[in-house]
């Protein structure tokens, strides 16, 4: 609890002083230190401030001072546990309970207080999730390009007895605040103040990656360093003085292989040791020094920041002293509500000024080239690289790119992994399928024998197992598609398709960076929409939100397999791919409309290209089976219930009152939601029923299959008598080949590809943009398009001779 909370008269003990700079110093000056015995003596008349006896003597603080001060009551050592513990050490509970101690504060402390936060922060690509799965044990994806991490994750582990939280915060190549990650990464340390930020570097590039460890320095954070893919550097036959390094830069560092395990602990050995010590052999706090005119800048602007003591509580004044020099817009924002705010903002002016005209670029320039100049010269003093010719790695590297990003290969190349992903997912994927299938239907053969007529029964069979089987039997198809995606981001081929396909995206308004979230949508839409934070431009972020639901989803996988297999078995690879680049194409043309009516912030196409990587077994397995784990949860979740409902509606109040399976359902409850719809569908040549899927897969697209599946799922004599061949469809492939034609089955795959993105990728858009118009938006013209596309489909379909039944 903080030290404000301290009612009159209670007692505690200092566990952690938080705050910055001056003011934490000269806290811990006063006696406030780890293991201290505190008591408060009074409040002043208007609360505010707080007189405290501590080390014998009386001191005040301010409310807001001692909130930065946390401690632990002393009547929470006594608890029935502890007591036994303090007779032995020849403590009675009341010598706890009156401050009598006997120097064991520190002990019982630590025992109080063994939880210790750390942020990973690091640039993308180095490596920093693969070291917060080892550490946590967590199974959050590993790719081998930016932009995996699209939000902060959090995992917890004991280390040596102390309870470790892990957040994992999105990889950032600086904290300017010029996208929403930086931004993001940046209030995550200064805001929830991290016990200890772990700095994860790629060994393999330091100058690139210690930039970022100049501006953590400025922060005033405590800091330790994790030195990843330490083995690469050693293949390369280069050395590095890791002691030295550390001691320049203040921070000590670890090397580390997040692959391979090696490392870790040492890293939180470490970081107990900064957390408890803060000893100045173990890590020390330095300031990067930014040249003579720079440095008289900042003291200035550091004056006046000091002059407000409540932002001097919570952050370093050199921190925003630099930061506002250098022109930061949220920091622009919290001077304009400070008392001496004309002051700042003249001051600034005029160091701005100075700073143009002596050194003759801006401040901002100035102080990035300072910091690449300081970590140039700690790297110089440390860093020997081994002459030779090129790295076999990078050679191979560039060997691969050769072929892969060629002019005249590129795009062949880029659509043949594409067909091949698709073909693998509907050929290889059939069998496996099948087998589920006759699973599905001898278990619920074996119900139907077996459980005696009623609702119930008919709830379990067509309900549950026609409803839920209807989806499980395309697990294997999503679990191959998953298979490849992962391939081909650990690889690193992902960035390579972004750079491919950046002058196509710069045509449509947007950056190469925008084709990473729309493979991702591949996967699912919603983690695509987070991950467009990557993108710093703000209108390339919002046309790649809006154009996202257009990249066809998992979700919809069991769709497509459903009907092409139905419909067109000989060339249902082809059929998928179709889709895939149809949804594409419109979502080309979609964002170069919307490019019009965007502002754009004109900052530069960025985005690193990292080596070639072999694929680890592990966390290709990893990565597959936790989104086949996520599509079994889906179906014992919301798939489960909604066909359950779905089956409800169609089963009340009409069940047993028509001679006929079809009149019981076309006048239930769901069949007059059905036909309500149906006047808009019967242009596409689709009946009540489709249009139930359709209402259904508002919610997540897999219900599109479930609710057919309950109410396609006639069975019985009917569909017995109606076999006369055995094949190997699933029944409601079947029942499906007997209600509509292939030219509507392929307006249908149209109207699924295109219309509301599910409910929980809606709310990802609302979210992120900031507000419910772009979400509106986007719901609105993809239901449109999507009535538009279908219906141009389906009758251009039939003009070319698919409107007979098969």
């Amino acid at each position: 609890m903080k030290l404000s909370e301290l009612k009159t008269g209670e007692k505690a003990v200092v566990a952690k002083v938080y705050g910055k700079g001056s003011f934490r110093s000269r806290i811990i000056e006063m006696g406030f230190v780890k293991g201290s015995q505190v008591r408060v003596l009074m409040n002043a008349p208007l609360k505010d401030p707080i007189e405290y006896e501590i080390i014998g003597y009386r001191v005040s603080l301010r409310r807001e001072e001692a909130a930065l001060i946390e401690v632990v009551k002393v009547d929470e050592f006594v608890s029935a546990d502890q007591t036994e513990k303090l007779h032995l050490k020849g403590i009675v509970a009341q010598d706890c309970k009156e401050m009598k101690l006997e120097g064991d504060h520190e002990g019982i402390v630590k025992e109080k207080h063994h939880h210790v936060r750390v942020a990973l922060v690091g640039n993308p690509n180095c490596g920093k999730t693969s070291l917060y799965n080892i550490a946590s044990g967590s199974n959050e994806h590993v790719g081998n390009y930016s932009g995996v991490t699209v939000d902060a994750k959090e995992g917890h582990f004991k280390h040596r007895d102390y309870d470790f939280t892990l957040i994992d915060l999105p990889g950032t190549y600086s904290l300017s605040a010029y996208s929403p990650e930086e931004l993001y990464v940046r209030k995550a340390i200064l805001n929830e103040v991290p016990d200890i930020v772990l700095n994860v570097v790629d060994a393999s590039n330091l100058e690139r990656n210690l930039y970022l460890t100049s501006q953590l320095i400025d922060m005033d954070v405590r800091v330790v360093m994790a030195l990843n893919m330490y083995d690469e550097l050693e293949d390369k036959g280069d050395a590095l003085d890791i002691k030295q390094l550390g001691y320049l830069l203040g921070i000590p560092i670890i090397p580390t292989n997040g692959k391979m395990g090696k490392g870790i602990d040492e890293i939180f050995d470490t970081i107990i040791d900064v957390y408890e010590n803060y000893d100045p052999k173990v890590a020390r706090h330095i300031h990067i020094n930014h040249g003579k005119d720079l440095e008289e800048s900042i003291v200035r602007l550091q004056g006046l920041f000091r002059e407000n003591s409540e932002l001097s509580l919570k952050y370093s004044t050199r921190y925003l002293a630099i930061k506002y020099l250098e022109g930061d817009k949220s920091i622009e924002e919290l001077v304009n509500g400070l008392p001496n705010y004309d002051h700042l903002v003249a001051a600034r002016l005029e160091e701005q000024e100075k700073c143009k005209e002596v050194l003759g670029i801006s401040s901002s320039d100035a102080i990035v080239e300072a910091k690449y100049a300081f970590v140039q010269g700690a790297l110089a003093e440390t860093y020997t690289r081994k002459v030779k010719k090129a790295h076999y790695r990078s050679s191979l590297t560039d060997k691969i790119d050769s072929i892969i990003t060629n002019k005249w290969l590129a795009f062949p190349i880029f659509i043949a992994i594409l067909y091949l992903i698709f073909w693998a997912t509907f050929s290889l994927g059939a069998y496996p399928m099948d087998w589920i299938n006759w699973c599905v239907e001898k278990f619920s053969d074996f119900i139907s024998m077996n459980m005696s007529e009623g609702w119930l029964k008919d709830l379990v069979v067509d309900g549950i197992i026609n409803g839920v089987g209807s989806v499980l039997v395309f697990l294997p198809n999503i679990l191959i598609l998953y298979l490849f995606i992962s391939l081909l981001e650990d690889s690193g081929y992902m960035a390579r398709a972004a750079f491919i396909m950046d002058r196509l995206m710069h045509k449509m308004g947007l950056h190469g960076k925008s084709f990473i979230p729309m493979i991702m949508g591949f996967g699912c839409n919603v983690p695509a929409v987070l991950a467009t934070r990557m993108i710093e431009n703000r209108r390339a972020r919002l046309v790649t939100i809006f154009i996202l639901p257009f990249m066809s989803c998992s979700g919809r996988l069991p769709v497509f397999v459903l009907l092409a297999g139905a419909f067109f078995p000989e060339h249902g690879a082809l059929v998928l791919l179709g889709l895939y680049l149809f949804g594409i194409l419109l979502s080309v043309l979609t964002a170069k409309l919307l490019s019009h009516f965007i502002k754009d912030d004109n900052l530069p196409f960025v985005m690193e290209l990292p080596p070639y990587r072999v694929p680890t077994g592990k966390s290709v397995f990893r990565h597959t089976w936790d989104k086949g784990k996520q599509y079994l949860h889906k179906m014992g979740g919301v798939i489960l219930i909604a066909s359950m409902i779905i089956w409800a509606l169609g089963y009340f109040p009409s069940h047993g009152k028509y001679p006929t399976v079809e009149e019981e359902q076309e006048n239930s409850y769901i069949g007059m939601v059905g036909k309500a719809i149906e006047p808009v569908l019967t242009p596409l040549g689709l009946d009540w029923r489709m249009g139930v899927g359709i209402v259904a897969g508002v919610g997540a697209k897999e219900l599109v299959v479930s609710s057919m599946g309950v109410m396609y799922g006639i069975g019985g004599e009917e569909e017995a008598a109606a076999e006369v061949v055995e094949t190997s469809d699933t029944r409601l492939q079947k029942a499906l080949q007997k209600t509509i034609t292939p030219a509507a089955a392929l307006g249908f795959l149209v109207f699924v590809l295109l219309y509301f993105p599910c409910f929980a990728t809606f709310i990802a858009i609302k979210n992120e943009t900031g507000g419910w118009k772009w979400a509106i938006y986007s719901a609105i013209y993809t239901m449109i398009l999507a009535w538009v596309m279908a219906f141009m489909v389906y009758h251009v379909a039939g003009w070319c001779g698919l409107n007979g039944l098969i």
